[in-house]
């Protein structure tokens, strides 16, 4: 977890080590130094949670504030941060005062750790170790994600996640990893996941519905040659039958899209 020391730059080599294991696209530690914004906001909470921990607020504030100009990225200086935590882009990202983020999490652009309360004490949420959140993705309230859970992006979290687990959609739904077993393997040997979400795993509530429109239009078309068979056969239909409105699966189909 995050030192209680002052000591902003003790783990810089860990910091800048941390950027090239999980950006393919850093090239120089200069270039880290000078252009990642998610290193520059993280060294600067550590002054500012320092600042925050001795009672000096308002500096606290103050710099974190300024932090927030300078990167696009706003860490409450009472935020817990740990090790190796790497944030990517970082534009639009909003950490709360209660929110702890432990050692190797993962965050990326417009993730939003906040609360859903105005009442004091534990409010915003708990990454426990490894947690990776793709851009865009809300969190909100004192729920934990637990080692090595995953949210993707866009999704709105508002309960626990479990450890190794995904969580997707608005709001998320849990999509156990240990169902997935063979494909999270066959993933880690092609490559990192950037943002949480590979692109074979589909809101399952998007594909249960997809799955009955299916159902609908083969059924419909059971029925229709059912109905022409009857009519060959000489059979007489009551007109509602015969001119019964059609089934639209595209109309659907594009609002699940």
């Amino acid at each position: 977890m995050a030192d209680t020391g002052f000591a902003p730059f003790a783990r810089l080599r860990e910091d800048i080590a941390c950027v090239f294991e999980r950006d393919p696209a850093a090239r120089s530690t200069w270039e880290v130094l000078t252009c990642y914004p998610g290193f520059h906001a993280l060294i600067m909470h550590r002054w500012s949670h320092w600042l925050w921990g001795h009672r000096l607020r308002w500096l606290a504030r103050l710099l974190s504030h300024l932090t927030r100009f300078a990167t696009g990225i706003e860490i409450h200086p009472g935020a817990t941060i740990g090790r190796r935590v790497f944030i990517d882009h970082g534009m639009g990202i909003v950490i709360g005062e209660t929110a702890v983020v432990m050692d190797g999490c993962t965050l990326y652009h417009g993730v939003t750790l906040g609360g859903t309360s105005w009442n004091k004490g534990k409010r915003h949420p708990t990454l426990e170790q490894g947690v990776v959140i793709g851009a865009g993705a809300k969190v909100l309230g004192p729920v934990t994600l637990h080692t090595g859970a995953k949210v993707g992006s866009n999704a709105v979290v508002v309960r626990d996640v479990p450890a190794g687990a995904t969580a997707i959609g608005i709001p998320a739904r849990i999509v156990e990893a240990s169902k997935d077993l063979a494909r999270e393997e066959k993933a880690e040997k092609m490559g990192f996941s950037a943002y949480a979400i590979s692109r074979t795993e589909d809101d399952p509530v998007a594909q249960a519905i997809h799955g009955l429109l299916d159902h609908a239009v083969e059924t419909d078309r059971r029925i229709e040659c059912m109905l022409e068979t009857m009519k060959r056969a000489g059979v007489s239909l009551p007109s509602d039958v015969e001119n019964c409105d059609k089934f639209d699966p595209n109309y659907l189909s594009k609002i699940v899209d």
